[in-house]
């Protein structure tokens, strides 16, 4: 049965919760009713047997009739209401004439035996019809009266409010469940046009559709919640493409030199003719120039290919000061004709040591690149704060909201070796270490990059 209901669609499912929930609160309030229609009808039976046993006069001239030796019952005074008897302590009875005999209970012989002074019980006659009995000692005679009424008097009444209750009940649970049908369409209608969007997104691919998202209820946070999921993955999907066709770009300028002097050499060989040696040299200077600039561009790809999670894959406390002189002995054998100063204050940071390395290494190969032969690169670290300063060429002021996006280069050093990703990939280990990068021009020319990351000048307790 659970299956068969968790099987349904949502919506019948709804209008099946509303209806059982009405048919519930019907059903409790139908029976409340019902039985405290009951009490009221049996309250009232109660009262007129105990107003007929003190007013009705015929009831004295049934006590004196008993006691004859004829044992004559008198005739009724009135129309007869009730069925009355006397009961006798020995527990026999005189019956009133035109009314039927109740069966006599303890509880009518304790009257008459004067343990109690009156009791009032549910009763059968000798023919089997049920009725309400109450009886009671006359104090002026002395005699036990048990007046009864038929039950039949109020289960007719109450069995037309149980068919009545129950009609309304039915009309109830009827109009809960057509409405909940109606609420369940109305109030899901959100839900269906954002199931319709999903379906077209799985069928078409096309992340430029929305869903309009008016109010604040959850139906309308969850089409903005998936309005933001599809313009994060169309952003993702661009950023992909893009990222394919500047890779392809920027991979087919090195492979058609790479090919090209491939051909060169093959061509030699197979037609005999010897390149000059120097010739030679320079060709196969420039095949390996080419296979560097290929590796390090492969690798760059590499790293922005890893899925951008917002921190770092492998963290540990590390010693910024210590990756950061490891960077510097990389630099000066790159730049060996270059002056480089350093001042490194410890600072300790949690971050991956390799990425982090590597983004260090990155801005510092920048400084190295565009600085004057002979020139100076001062790098400082001071609380979290690396600078490195060059007395380059500097960069444009127009330029500086590109410095960090893939594969951007300066127009003006579009000569110079490198693939553009460098930048890049710094601004995206720096992020995941919870810092923060920047480039500007320095007073008096140049480049100042300011790496700004958060740590402690002494290592914490738990560090390895």
């Amino acid at each position: 049965m659970i299956r068969r209901f968790r099987a349904l669609p949502l919506r019948s499912r709804l209008a099946l919760l509303v209806a059982a929930a009405v048919a519930v609160a019907v059903a409790a309030v139908s029976v409340a009713c019902w039985l405290l229609a009951r009490e009221q009808l049996r309250d009232e039976l109660d009262r007129s047997l105990q107003s007929i046993s003190v007013n009705e006069g015929y009831l004295a001239a049934t006590a004196r009739s008993c006691t004859d030796q004829e044992r004559r019952l008198p005739p009724t005074v009135g129309p007869l209401i009730a069925y009355v008897q006397i009961v006798q302590p020995d527990g026999s009875r005189c019956v009133a004439p035109g009314a039927k005999a109740v069966k006599v209970q303890e509880g009518d012989l304790e009257v008459a035996q004067q343990l109690r002074s009156e009791v009032l019980h549910d009763g059968v006659t000798d023919s089997g019809q049920a009725v309400r009995v109450f009886t009671h000692t006359d104090p002026d005679t002395g005699y036990t009266y048990s007046v009864s009424r038929p039950l039949a008097e109020i289960d007719s009444s109450l069995n037309r409010l149980a068919l009545l209750l129950l009609v309304v009940a039915g009309i109830g649970v009827l109009g809960a469940g057509a409405a909940g049908m109606w609420v369940a369409r109305t109030g899901l209608k959100p839900v269906d046009d954002l199931t319709d969007t999903v379906e077209h997104v799985a069928r078409t691919e096309d992340l430029t559709v929305r869903i309009p998202a008016d109010g604040d209820d959850e139906i309308a946070r969850l089409s903005r919640s998936f309005n933001a999921m599809t313009a994060a993955l169309e952003s993702s999907q661009e950023r992909q493409a893009q990222l394919i066709a500047d890779a392809g770009h920027e991979l087919r300028t090195p492979l058609t030199s790479l090919r090209t002097n491939i051909e060169l050499l093959a061509r030699s060989e197979e037609t005999g003719r010897a390149i000059p040696p120097d010739d030679r040299k320079a060709l196969l200077a420039s095949v390996k120039a080419q296979m560097t600039e290929l590796a390090a561009l492969i690798g760059d790809l590499q790293e922005l290919a890893r899925p951008d999670t917002g921190q770092a894959t492998k963290v540990e406390v590390v010693g910024l000061h210590k990756i950061a002189q490891s960077a510097v002995d990389r630099a000066r054998l790159r730049g060996p004709e270059l002056r480089i100063s350093t001042e490194l204050a410890p600072w300790y940071v949690r971050a991956d040591a390799a990425a982090l390395e590597r983004a260090i290494v990155n801005v510092l190969d920048n400084a190295v690149k565009f600085s004057p032969p002979r020139g100076a690169v001062e790098i400082t670290l001071d609380r979290g704060t690396l600078t490195v300063r060059d007395h380059g060429p500097g960069i444009p002021a127009d330029e500086l909201p590109y410095v960090f996006d893939r594969f951007w280069r300066s127009p003006t050093a579009r000569q110079l070796p490198g693939s553009g990703l460098g930048l890049s990939i710094v601004a995206r280990t720096v992020q995941q270490c919870g810092g923060e990068v920047t480039l500007r021009a320095a007073d008096g020319g140049g480049t100042l990059a300011v790496v700004k990351l958060p740590g402690a000048p002494t290592p914490p307790p738990d560090a390895p």
